[in-house]
């Protein structure tokens, strides 16, 4: 009888100890009914103490609610879940070690900067001096102290931003949640800010958890991340395990871009399968799949995986298609290029601009090879 253990999935969660760090949030069989329909369907999880977990995922798909039951805001129709060893089962909202950042910030618009961070403290009966104390240590972690005499509306968003956070951390909560926190603002102040909030949670020691549908947001904060699809997580992971080893065709049409195409088992041994493709041909693998020769599964190949070429490569009767190229768009640090292969499919092949000034060696409407080395394609059978 095999020793190994049994391997660790988001169906097969861990069973750390309660309270434990790898254990310090856990769902188990967390279900929302809302009548007929099921919000969250029966989530098993585990989050570390400490760290950053961000649930990604489409509209619909469960994570604004599984966020809310998190923060006491909705009751489970079954399922329990405990923070750092502690059933929350009965425990209201108010009473939960969690704190909560909404979308909208939810600033109070007469209060200054500093009586906004101050209030959840005023309402715990603090002194003044040890309120004062701890909002001005906050503010200076966020770097917004010089603007303590400020309202909201005399804010930027990035700043206003900060302020919610702040106001969020004051308390020092077990567990922060934060309701696609960063939506409100442009894209260059929104990826600046994404490591500030790195930064932040690492020296308070918080563990986050993060709800967004952006998915370049929740692969630079996650230190994993959980795809969810219609109530369930379909798989959790770090963000290069969910991006290179998709669970399906669900998760690997999701992350990012993909070519994916179905086709059937040639050959199956421990170096890798032969799949025979109507749009590429023959498509030779280097990763083993368990799957028996005559069986159907979907090779799914990243942009950023093909090379694109005017002449065919060596062994050109697999692993490469030739196709003309349809559409070129430059997008500065890389280009796109719509290739449309024999079949009349389109492929997208992505380039990086690693050169300044060079005009575009390949051109729309000239005919090209697409080629890729045996360890780029994923396999999913399901």
């Amino acid at each position: 009888m095999s020793t190994e253990p049994e391997p660790v999935s988001a169906a097969n969660p861990a069973q750390p100890a309660a309270g434990s760090d790898d254990g310090y949030v856990r769902l188990r069989g967390l279900t929302k009914r809302f009548g007929e329909f099921t919000a969250v369907d029966a989530v098993s999880l585990d989050i570390r103490r400490g760290e950053i977990f961000c649930l990604l995922g489409g509209s619909g798909s469960g994570k604004t609610t599984l966020l809310r039951m998190l923060a006491g805001f909705e009751v489970p129709s079954a399922g329990r879940i405990e923070i750092d060893g502690v059933d929350m089962s009965a425990i209201p909202p108010y009473e939960r070690p969690v704190n909560m950042m909404f979308q909208s910030y939810a600033l109070f618009p007469h209060m200054s900067v500093e009586r906004n961070v101050a209030f959840g403290l005023e309402q715990e009966g603090l002194s003044r001096a040890d309120i004062r104390r701890q909002v001005g240590e906050i503010l200076d972690i966020v770097k917004m102290g010089a603007f303590t005499a400020r309202k909201p509306h005399q804010l930027s968003g990035g700043q206003r931003q900060r302020v919610a956070l702040a106001r969020a951390l004051v308390k020092r909560p077990k567990l922060l949640l934060l309701d696609e926190p960063l939506a409100a603002l442009d894209k260059k102040l929104r990826e600046h800010t994404q490591f500030e909030l790195i930064n932040i949670q690492q020296r308070l020691g918080v563990t986050f958890v993060v709800v967004t549908h952006d998915q370049e947001e929740a692969m630079t904060l996650g230190t994993r991340l959980g795809v969810m699809n219609q109530g369930r997580i379909v798989q959790v992971g770090s963000p290069s395990d969910i991006y290179e080893s998709p669970a399906n065709r669900f998760v690997a049409d999701f992350i990012g871009s993909v070519n994916m195409f179905a086709g059937e088992v040639r050959e199956e041994g421990p170096q890798g399968l032969r799949i025979a493709c109507a749009e590429l041909g023959i498509v030779r693998t280097d990763r083993a799949v368990r799957c028996g020769p005559g069986s159907t599964v979907w090779t799914a190949i990243r942009p950023e995986k093909i090379s694109i070429a005017r002449r065919a490569p060596p062994a050109a009767g697999e692993n490469a298609v030739r196709g003309t190229v349809r559409e070129i768009a430059y997008m500065g640090d890389l280009s796109i290029y719509l290739v449309q292969v024999q079949s009349g499919t389109l492929l997208r092949v992505t380039l990086p601009n690693i050169t300044r000034g060079r005009e575009r060696p390949i051109a729309r409407g000239e005919v090209v090879w697409l080629s890729w080395h045996g360890s780029s394609p994923v396999v999913l059978t399901e």
